[in-house]
């Protein structure tokens, strides 16, 4: 794979994990304003699921980029 389609792909997932941690931390909010306990919980939980898969993808984006810039790191202190 190309390496400008790898990044345009990690660009992707970074872009679409930070709107869902914004989403469910909205959704987290709203969650605290129901009156019925019902309601509540499951909102307060899908919003928690929402915000723990979207800080997965950021995890991702970082996982990816870091190994890429030690590697670099590692190559330019053999010489």
């Amino acid at each position: 794979m190309a390496p400008s389609l790898i990044w345009i792909k990690n660009i992707a997932i970074l872009l679409l994990s930070l709107f869902f941690l914004a989403f469910g931390i909205n959704l987290k909010m709203g969650a605290f304003r129901l009156n019925d306990p019902i309601e509540f919980l499951m909102a307060f939980f899908s919003a928690s699921l929402v915000i723990l898969i979207s800080l997965v993808g950021i995890i991702y984006f970082i996982c990816r980029f870091i190994p890429a810039k030690q590697d670099e790191f590692d190559k330019n202190e053999t010489k």
